[in-house]
């Protein structure tokens, strides 16, 4: 028997079925082969303030060895069976729509509480994806948990930040931990495979043979999709989960300064900014609202209104800045601290959520406490979309970090009911969708951008601008510069291609304290990303700023001149990504399939089609190795012509390896930026 069809088609082999999509095996079913287990287990979860405690203990994992497939019209309708003669555990149906093979589960037993699915892989395939990763791009070798949390501090349990995070906070990491995890991966075959679900999942790509992806729940679905290029393939992604707007125009007007302290620092640090030619676009002042001083360093008032106390005159400051051309950014998360009014609003109309006893529940944020905005109640949504529009848009804010989204306690009571085990990865795309519909409602999409660290499926279409989260201040490779790379690739190549970072990092804990290398290295990457913004960091005392001299405002005007001389080129690359879901940020290999050696670079990017950029990530160095797929490729500072291969080029501060090809059509601009 034999389905018509494009994408796939079904076998029936002995003992079983292979699925083929486009011409490669993708799923095989046989007794002795099984694609499908199903179990019961008990998890515990604990959270201490983001960062999650997972246990299971598997009580029950059997193997739905036998399947009886009948042909439909258009689909197969397959059953799976523990046994030859018993009731089927699972039916499931394999059809193709919209041209993707999807097999969707539309029965199953209903203790089940555990599901894996074994794909077919090959000895030497590569996988990315599955969110943001900052530690792996490829990930085969390893298993990936997928649970949106605090990406913690470190992540490597062989450092001793990390060691010290652990025991002092509960807080180090691992390689795996990360705001933005998606149950989506990209194989090097050139397919995706995309579950639908919210469930925690684990994808384990350890095995030579299969891929084995765990979800803690059945999941709805599973799609297949492959293209015969590496970009239609990223094109084929976007058009799943949506794409991201263009970025405002006034974004290209230079850098975003991170600045806290009130009005006047404001003022002060921007006006020595300017007088030493660093180009701006933005002041991001994440205190507008107020601020706290706590253990773990300076910490936000989270009540999402103007301070007037801590920010005098800040109504008109931000007219006279936006007439100069300056933008005023802000901060808001989905959290209500119990001191403020707005919380004592949402608590007395029931809009936050609620403990097992019927109570708010609160939330332990690190020395204060917060509810929960209940985004299962729409009176709560409509209510904060207001919040946003009165008190941020109309306010007069152009953009602002909604930050958080990986916190929903799983122990918390939604209003809608649903299991907030369920819910927990769904919050960020919700969160997301809230900021989204605000500007949209307010007539501001395409004039405000807001950024965001957590993310899950459906980010994409709702988010405006990523960022890397909070790195620590250091030249770690899991949690340092070096980590925002991977970082971009893997949301980039799932279809989140507008990325940037923390200049310089955000943590200092444990002895970590930032450096003026370490800044202007970071800075030097950031000019070459679509956005540059500055952070003063949780502990701004202990740590370099970007006035802390004036060789450091020079290096940073010379720096923020390139980035907004190259915005032509960037627009354009934004551009391809709001239409075709391209990133702006790309590996090596999307370009250059045919170069075997690129699928394992991971610390340099394509930045579009043209520049190659490889920062220089380790401390104290002048010379930089850099990897070059088979091109004429142009070493921005020197001219000199490179065939690919290995080349390693003078890198001091102030000239990191930077190359573009010698045919690109902006050749000329290339080249007016060396001279910068």
């Amino acid at each position: 028997m034999e389905i018509m069809s494009k994408v796939f088609e079904l076998k029936e082999v002995a003992d079983g079925f292979e699925i083929y999509l486009n011409g490669m095996t993708i799923l095989k079913h046989q007794v002795d082969h099984p694609m499908i287990f199903v179990g019961y287990g008990q998890e515990k979860i604990e959270m201490y303030r983001g960062n999650f405690d997972i246990r299971d203990y598997v009580i029950e994992r059997t193997a739905l060895r036998y399947a009886i497939v009948e042909e439909k019209e258009d689909s197969y309708l397959i059953q799976l069976r523990k046994f030859e003669k018993c009731e089927p555990s699972l039916i499931l149906v394999v059809k193709e729509e919209e041209q993707r093979l999807k097999v969707e589960f539309i029965k199953a037993e209903p203790t089940i509480n555990r599901f894996w699915l074994r794909v077919e892989a090959d000895r030497d395939e590569k996988v990315y994806g599955c969110g943001e990763q900052l530690s792996y791009f490829n990930m085969r070798g390893k298993n990936f948990p997928l649970w949106t949390s605090e990406p913690g501090v470190g992540r490597n349990k062989k450092t001793y930040v990390t060691w010290q995070a652990d025991v002092k906070d509960r807080a180090g990491g691992d390689y795996y931990t990360t705001n933005y995890p998606q149950p989506t991966y990209v194989s090097s075959k050139k397919y995706y495979c995309h579950v639908e679900t919210t469930a925690y999942a684990d994808f384990d790509f350890r095995k030579q043979d299969f891929h084995e992806l765990q979800i803690w729940d059945v999941p709805k679905f599973v799609l297949f999709e492959a293209a015969d290029t590496f970009v239609e393939l990223v094109e084929k992604i976007t058009d799943l989960f949506g794409r991201q707007p263009e970025l405002p125009e006034w974004t290209y007007n230079g850098i975003w300064l991170g600045i806290q302290g009130g009005t006047q620092m404001v003022e002060e640090k921007l006006q020595r900014a300017l007088d030493k030619g660093v180009r701006v676009g933005g002041v991001w002042c994440q205190d507008w609202q107020g601020k706290r001083i706590t253990s773990f360093g300076k910490r936000l008032m989270w009540n999402w209104r103007w301070n007037p106390e801590e920010y005098p005159n800040l109504d008109q400051k931000i007219k006279e800045w936006k007439k100069q051309g300056i933008r005023f950014l802000g901060y808001i998360n989905p959290y209500l601290a119990v001191e403020g009014d707005l919380f004592k609003t949402a608590n007395e109309k029931g809009y936050l959520a609620l403990n097992e006893q019927g109570e708010t529940y609160l939330v332990d944020f690190g020395e204060f406490y917060c509810g929960v905005v209940d985004f299962t109640n729409p009176e709560a949504c409509d209510w904060y979309k207001q919040v946003i529009k009165e008190n941020l848009i109309d306010f007069g804010l152009d953009g602002w970090m909604a930050d958080f989204g990986e916190y929903l306690p799983t122990d918390v009571v939604l209003k809608s009911g649903e299991s907030a085990k369920l819910m927990h990865n769904a919050w960020p795309v919700i969160w997301a969708k809230i900021n989204y519909e605000a500007v949209k409602e307010a007539g501001k999409l395409g004039e405000v951008v807001y950024f965001m660290r957590a993310g899950y499926t459906g980010t994409q279409k709702y988010c405006t601008l990523l960022w890397a989260g909070d790195q620590s201040v250091d030249w770690s490779l899991d949690d340092g510069l070096a980590s925002v790379i991977p970082a971009a690739l893997s949301t980039g190549i799932i279809g989140c291609g507008l990325h940037h970072s923390d200049i310089g990092g955000y943590t200092s804990l444990h002895g970590n304290k930032r450096s003026k290398e370490l800044f202007q290295r970071w800075a030097e990457m950031a000019a070459f990303t679509p956005v540059m913004r500055t952070h003063e960091g949780n502990r701004p005392y202990d740590c370099f700023q970007f006035d802390g001299d004036d060789e450091t405002l020079e290096h940073l005007a010379r720096m923020t001149e390139i980035y907004v001389t190259l915005a032509s080129y960037t627009r354009q690359l934004v551009k391809e990504n709001a239409e075709r879901g391209i990133p702006v940020q790309r590996p090596l290999f999307l370009h250059y399939e045919q170069d075997q050696a690129s699928y394992d670079i991971q610390y340099e990017y394509l930045y579009g089609p043209d520049l190659l950029v490889a920062p220089v990530y380790e401390q104290g160095k002048t010379r930089w190795e850099v990897y070059l797929p088979q091109d004429e490729w142009v070493h921005l500072w020197t001219g000199q012509v490179y065939n690919g291969g290995t080349v390693e080029v003078d890198a001091p501060i102030g000239k990191p390896a930077i190359f573009y090809r010698k045919s690109s059509s902006y050749r000329e601009l290339f080249e007016r930026i060396a001279k910068i």
